[in-house]
């Protein structure tokens, strides 16, 4: 059994440990960031992910199930390094030759905070040293690690020191988790899907009801909803950096892709996206076409006034615009203020959940919201608010 972490966008921790107690891994709850258990003193360790032990299943069902994270990591070793002599010895020890073969192209990412060793270049320069010396051929560093869904990548290599102290870890991921594959087509600041997709986990959503997003900008939040309800895997259709691995174990990756078909799927979903720019709808059909999900969500082209809700209520899920990225200039009050106006006449009982980072703007809506969620959406600090239109 390995030590494993999860990487996941910073708020959204609660989320991923639940992810991952629901597929069977072993989480340990001294690292996770609930109010009820505090983060330890190295924070940048324990915010944005969560420690969990597992095989060599659970690092493939991680990935392949997992929505609100974003990279998951295999803990190879750790150790006290205060010299480079001492970082090769006991780097030169871990077991490299489960992960990467002599010659085969890695990045490393390194960090160190309050260390001895904290240039960074040469700690990654000795890293590569301990590889060669293990696997008896170096490896072909690359400068730096391309996020993309391409194959070929190069295997990397996190390298964190504290304190003297320093962790190295294999990524299993490749590019970030949140690169589903769908998403090809793009509208203005779109949404990551690991932040649309812990949105709707927040929302309490019940799979049934109505869902309406009236920003939905390319459909990130509604086809994140469909992929959730009908437990359709986000990673199935893309590649993974364990694929790479000498241990990769094809059968096992197979028989994994192959669990989810013999699940029940939920009945026909009410998801409704809209939005006022026509080309953000026409990229919004077109992902989820690619996503497996088009049948399921009804999109249309029109202003938020012109929603038209079901008549049981429901659920509103949405990202609308607040002035950093788009609209920047414009009188926004005015569009929360139509939001909050429209949802008050159409959406009656109905609950609301959304992104935004201007209390003002909030106000304008004429809503209660309560003090929400600190969340991170493009680097932006904002913050999850939800209410129910009474």
């Amino acid at each position: 059994m390995s030590n494993l972490f999860a990487v996941c966008p910073p708020g959204l921790e609660d989320f991923t440990a639940r992810e991952l107690e629901e597929l069977g891994c072993k989480v340990d709850p001294a690292r996770t960031s609930s109010k009820s258990n505090p983060p330890r003193r190295d924070a940048e360790e324990t915010l944005g992910g969560i420690e969990f032990r597992g095989f060599l299943r659970d690092i493939y069902r991680a990935n392949l199930h997992l929505r609100t994270g974003s990279r998951v990591l295999v803990r190879l070793g750790t150790f006290y390094a205060a010299a480079f002599s001492d970082l090769r010895r006991r780097a030169r020890r871990l077991s490299w030759e489960a992960y990467l073969t002599p010659g085969q192209p890695v990045a490393f990412r390194v960090t160190s905070h309050r260390s001895q060793l904290y240039h960074t270049g040469a700690v990654a320069e000795a890293m590569a040293e301990a590889i060669a010396g293990r696997l008896g051929g170096p490896p072909a560093v690359r400068r730096h690690f391309e996020e993309d869904l391409r194959a070929g990548l190069p295997q990397l290599i996190v390298i964190r020191l504290v304190d003297n102290h320093c962790t190295v870890s294999v990524d299993s991921s490749g590019a970030l988790l949140h690169r589903r594959g769908y998403r090809l087509a793009t509208a203005k600041a779109p949404l990551r899907e690991t932040l649309a997709a812990g949105m709707v986990m927040a929302s309490g959503w019940d799979f049934t009801s109505p869902l309406l997003d009236p920003f939905c900008g390319s459909g990130t939040i509604a086809i994140e909803a469909a992929l959730l309800a009908k437990k359709i895997p986000p990673g199935r259709a893309r590649r993974f950096a364990f694929m790479d691995w000498p241990n990769f174990d094809a059968a096992l990756w197979k028989t994994l892709l192959g669990e989810n078909e013999t699940r029940t799927l939920s009945p026909s979903l009410a998801i409704f996206a809209s939005d006022r720019d026509a080309g953000a709808i026409q990229a919004a059909r077109a992902n989820a076409e690619r996503a497996g999900v088009a049948e399921d969500i009804a999109f249309a082209c029109h202003a938020v006034s012109d929603i038209r809700p079901s008549f049981s209520p429901g659920w509103v899920i949405t990202n609308p615009p607040y002035g950093v990225r788009v609209s920047a200039g414009q009188n926004l009050n005015k569009l929360y203020a139509q939001l909050g106006k429209v949802l008050r006449a159409k959406c009656l009982n109905w609950h609301v959940t959304l992104l935004c980072d201007r209390p003002w703007l909030l106000q304008s809506t004429g809503l209660r919201f309560g003090r929400g969620m600190a969340l991170r959406n493009g680097g932006l600090r904002v913050r999850l608010m939800q209410t129910l239109v009474e």
